[in-house]
């Protein structure tokens, strides 16, 4: 399926969101949220399906997929503060559930079947989560299609051939038509709404034709012509050979040209980005409580540590080690987190970054410079291999994480671009075959300590590179290694909850206490 080039707000930085993860509980909410519109927000009943040999057969419920799924459904957003409860909802606006296992043909670990009915109307469809809050519908009533949730969808369900002359009447748009059997789909996606002008005339011309529109659960949408600067560090190095440009100023080339935005305005969105962060970390260290969770106010014991100097002189790391905390718990809380670049690793990219800064008196604007040269480096990654620990282990979230904050570390310091390259070069081979194995099924241990290590690592790794060391290896050729080297893990240890920590005893005692068993 066709899949336009990484976007620093759409696969990198974001979403929003409130859950534990991006993969599980943000994606679930975009999955159903397109449901929602090819069903008209008439929903009768479900039935999900999750393959047996998947990650979601044993994290879909802990995770957060399904109450991310409900409230997709619902039509709700992914920082809705009523997602804890959407199956309550769901379920009093009448809506049968039913989730089951089932044996799916395809290989993706996150792969959902789902399919919803009411009076009049009946699709089912799958759909994969890829990591980070990206999705994709691939499949509507048996036919192959491919819907990222990054454009306006007219979708035109039929059972004939559509004779519709698409690209004569409506401008900028890609058009797909799919068949199988008697069944035929017509796919429009625009960068706008269709206008009712445009929709009376596709229903004139196809009057037995049913007609869905799906709006985008994307901030940044796709268009039909996208040409991206540079995908990789050597293509970024030919870009930039005559330009000179710090690697927060090639981010905004990149995100500019990928978005169709203007520069000032991809540097407003990230600004925005790191107001959101700012509060998160702020709220956390005030306190936060969560019936449905292991660890306590953890930020508050370092607080009062740091406060009675009881701790070794860590400086900017104690600082860092706090903020990361505190945007853990505000997670584990289900408070509002920006996924950077998941919900699992959430806090290691931002509290190092803030953390380092508000330590060394930085504005804002230095702030953001950082989370955009972070932002680059998850391009990278994320065109090379995934976020998905189902995919990579946690080597893909907090690895990652890790890279791209060392690079934003050094932008900080004014470091230069090669500098920022080899620090998230060396933090990035640090971090290789770190697996996933979250206690209790839960993303908090060893989450907490992965998150700190990530950013700990990262800088680190930032001092490193601005002494002079030599990483050796490649950017390039680090991330290749990383992809390969994550999808050699076995399943155990790609959030299955089937291996390491997740299956001591301790783990099973403590899953079995939140389940609400003795």
């Amino acid at each position: 399926m066709t899949k336009f080039p990484p976007s620093i707000f759409n696969d990198v930085i974001g979403p929003v969101m409130r859950g534990p993860s991006s993969s599980h509980c943000a994606a679930a909410v975009r999955i159903g949220r397109i449901i929602h519109d090819l069903m008209d927000g008439i929903i009768e009943k479900v039935i999900i399906e999750f393959d047996p040999h998947g990650s979601l057969a044993t994290t879909h419920e802990s995770q957060g997929s399904d109450m991310g799924l409900f409230a997709g459904l619902l039509g709700w957003d992914t920082t809705d503060e009523r997602l804890i409860n959407s199956r309550h909802f769901l379920e009093s606006a009448g809506v049968t559930i039913e989730i089951k296992l089932a044996k799916l043909e395809y290989t993706h670990p996150n792969t959902y079947k789902i399919t919803t009915s009411n009076k009049g109307e009946l699709h089912t469809i799958i759909a994969i989560s890829s990591g980070g809050g990206s999705i994709e519908i691939v499949e509507l009533d048996e036919i192959a299609i491919s819907i990222h949730g990054d454009y306006y969808e007219t979708i035109i369900l039929s059972d004939h051939k559509t004779n519709f002359d698409f690209n004569a009447h409506i401008s900028d748009s890609i058009i797909n038509i799919y068949s199988k059997g008697k069944l035929f789909i017509a796919q429009i996606k625009t960068q706008r709404p269709l206008t009712v002008t445009e929709l009376s005339l596709i229903e004139s011309k196809n009057p037995n034709c049913i007609v869905k529109l799906i709006n985008p659960v994307m901030p940044i949408l796709s268009g039909k012509k996208i040409v991206v600067p540079f995908l990789t560090y050597d293509e970024l190095t030919l870009f930039n050979k005559d330009k000179n440009l710090q690697l927060w100023e090639l981010a905004l080339e990149y995100e500019s040209a990928r978005g169709s935005l203007p520069k000032n305005e991809v540097f407003v969105k990230m600004r925005e980005i790191v107001e959101i962060i700012q509060n998160s970390i702020m709220k956390g260290l005030k306190g936060t409580s969560f019936e449905d969770r292991i660890l306590g106010n953890q930020s508050s014991l370092f607080k009062s540590a740091m406060s009675e100097k009881r701790l070794l002189d860590g400086g900017l790391l104690n600082t860092i080690i706090l903020y990361v905390s505190a945007l853990m718990e505000m997670k584990s809380s289900m408070g509002v987190i920006v996924a950077a670049p998941t919900a699992g690793s959430c806090a290691g990219l931002p509290g190092a970054i803030i953390g380092a800064a508000d330590f060394m008196n930085l504005d804002k604007d230095e702030i953001t410079k950082a989370m955009l040269a972070a932002g680059l480096i998850g391009v990278f990654i994320a065109h090379k291999s995934t976020f998905a620990a189902e995919e990579c282990g946690c080597q893909a979230e907090c690895g990652a994480g890790s890279g791209m904050a060392a690079a934003g570390l050094v932008t900080l310091s004014k470091g230069t671009l090669k500098e920022a390259i080899n620090a998230a070069t060396m933090a990035l081979q640090n971090i290789l075959g770190m697996i996933c194995d979250p206690v209790a099924n839960r993303v908090e241990v060893p989450c907490l300590g992965k998150n700190v290590m990530e950013a700990s690592n990262a800088l680190s790794c930032a001092n490193m590179a601005l002494a002079g060391y030599d990483p050796v290896i490649p950017l390039d050729e680090v991330i290749e290694t990383m992809d390969k080297v994550g999808r050699s893990l076995p399943r155990e240890l790609r959030c299955t909850a089937l291996g390491g920590l997740s299956i001591t005893k301790s783990s099973k005692v403590i899953e079995n206490r939140l389940r609400g068993k003795k």
